[in-house]
């Protein structure tokens, strides 16, 4: 089965989603209309994006698996390197270069698709080879017309984007400055079409966070329940890439924000008192998923592992139902922040007055991130920052991935979270300003739950959001499925009995439009 098909989707087959061409052809079509409106933009200029490029791994001859460069994914939906695109502004008209391959790829790689191939699959009006690029542009643009190429900051990496380049370029009229805001934009508002596929990737992942609970047991070890989720992603939803490096960390583990690098990689072993934090995120044609979930190894919530999970799930949705157009986000990071404070201090962590704590930036010691990012094409999708010098310097504010107001079909995060970080701690007990507010006995006896968050993705509707996480949340949600008769599941691991099982299940607020309380 080929992956396009001629009607004009992305197809993996089954009952994976069907990805129609329209979708790019209408990101196409939002871009040259902002660029149209643009008051000072020759109406006749053309954009100009390079794909990502075909990589070895450092000297040797391994071929890493190629991802598409994300800005060329959603503007042209191609999946091959060392493409480059073109977008005539004044009419809409695209344009791919493709790579001109030697006889001998047959042999090694496969078919080599012709000009018209590519023409009919990703539905441009022209293909030409990348070496009659310079020639192409010499008849079509001529040195007077203006080419836009992309070159602006991430404000997550703090890497810039690299314009796009050919031999003969310098003879060409270049801007190098106008593109990047406006794409960047078109990329923060997602289409239905958009939608539909991040609706998608948050079920298959939901699904395989779900199994990975089912499954795991006292005696495996992290790594084990990282291969699940893959399994399950790859094999039920065609996630060949995972959104990002899963994070599956139990024990104090979970206190390490990004625990899962190749330094601490997943390799711990789990035992019944632990408490889990799983955050991992399947890629369906370079839309992503991010999704986090804390749960006991056991199957049964210790007292103090619910008090903490339990503050952290108000926090979640307390946002949840305070999002809307218009809203800051750093107000709801400041409410989450609040939320759990003052679950903290019913359960004797801290004490005193919760205003002074907010002043002081207490929550921070316990939740040093930010409260959620932009989710797309990329994990941590861009557009968050304006004008990134207006970042906050102050703790647990200055790691927000955004500082927006929000708008209707922005796509974001929701992951507040709770962790006891033994050297943050000891920093708040060494600073006068905090060390008054914390009870260093009883967040004594938490140590060992590490730390928990819980992450959705949700999108801005008119009046409030869509949830597209479908996993158990509450305690009572949580222990119901896990201590489900799941033997024979786990001993076959048998999807049309995990699918039957699944289905039986409906968890409050999932799949949901949440709106602000009249």
């Amino acid at each position: 089965m080929d992956t396009f098909s001629e009607s004009g989707y992305f197809w993996k087959g089954g009952q994976t989603l069907k990805v129609p061409m329209e979708l790019f052809k209408l990101n196409r079509q939002r871009l040259c209309e902002a660029l149209r409106s643009h008051r000072t933009l020759p109406s006749d200029s053309f954009v100009l994006l390079q794909g990502g490029t075909s990589e070895m791994r450092y000297c040797s001859d391994h071929e890493p698996l190629f991802r598409q460069e994300s800005y060329f994914h959603w503007t042209f939906g191609v999946i091959e390197p060392d493409f480059i695109g073109a977008i005539n502004i004044q009419n809409n008209q695209s344009i791919l270069f493709i790579p001109r391959l030697p006889p001998s790829y047959v042999a090694w790689m496969g078919k080599i698709k012709e000009p018209d191939e590519y023409k009919k699959i990703y539905h441009v009006d022209h293909v030409y080879y990348v070496d009659e690029l310079e020639k192409t542009f010499d008849e079509l643009v001529g040195t007077s017309k203006l080419i836009l190429v992309l070159h602006g900051l991430n404000t997550d990496s703090g890497s810039e984007s690299k314009p796009a380049n050919f031999n003969g370029i310098e003879k060409f009229h270049l801007d190098k400055t106008t593109l990047h805001p406006i794409i960047t934009e078109c990329r923060v508002l997602k289409t239905d079409l958009e939608l539909d596929v991040l609706r998608y990737t948050n079920k298959i992942s939901s699904e395989a966070h779900k199994f990975v609970m089912l499954n795991i047991k006292d005696g495996m070890y992290e790594y084990e329940t990282e291969a699940l989720f893959q399994y399950y992603c790859h094999r039920y939803g065609a996630m060949r890439h995972m959104s990002y490096t899963c994070i599956c960390a139990t024990g104090e583990n979970p206190a390490v924000l990004h625990y899962g690098h190749a330094g601490a990689p997943n390799d711990r072993q789990l035992t019944s008192k632990d408490m889990c934090l799983f955050d991992m995120g399947g890629e369906y044609y370079c839309y992503a998923s991010d999704i986090t979930c804390s749960f006991p190894v056991s199957g049964r919530f210790t007292n103090e592992q619910r008090i903490i999970y339990e503050a952290v799930l108000d926090a979640n949705r307390q946002v949840m139902k305070n999002v809307r157009p218009d809203v800051s986000w750093v107000d709801m990071h400041l409410l989450a922040e609040r939320t759990q404070l003052e679950h903290l201090k019913q359960a004797g962590l801290i004490q005193g007055d919760i205003d002074e704590m907010m002043d002081v930036r207490l929550g921070a010691l316990f939740m040093p991130h930010g409260l959620g990012h932009m989710i797309g094409i990329d994990t941590h999708d861009v557009g968050g920052y304006l004008d990134p010098h207006t970042r906050s310097t102050l703790p647990g504010l200055k790691s927000l991935r955004t500082n927006r107001l929000l708008k209707e079909r922005m796509c974001i995060t929701v992951e507040p979270g709770i962790y006891f970080n033994q050297a943050l701690l000891n920093d708040g007990y060494n600073n006068n300003e905090l060390n008054k507010f914390l009870n260093k006995n009883i967040i004594d006896k938490y140590l060992h739950i590490g730390g928990v968050r819980i992450e959705d993705n949700i999108v801005i509707t008119k009046d409030g959001c869509e949830l597209l996480t479908n996993v158990p949340r509450s305690c009572d949600e949580i222990e119901e499925w896990m201590n489900n008769n799941n033997k024979e599941i786990v001993d076959k691991i048998d999807y049309q009995l995990f699918d039957q099982l699944n289905k039986k299940y409906q968890y409050k607020n999932q799949y949901l439009t949440i709106k602000k309380d009249a």
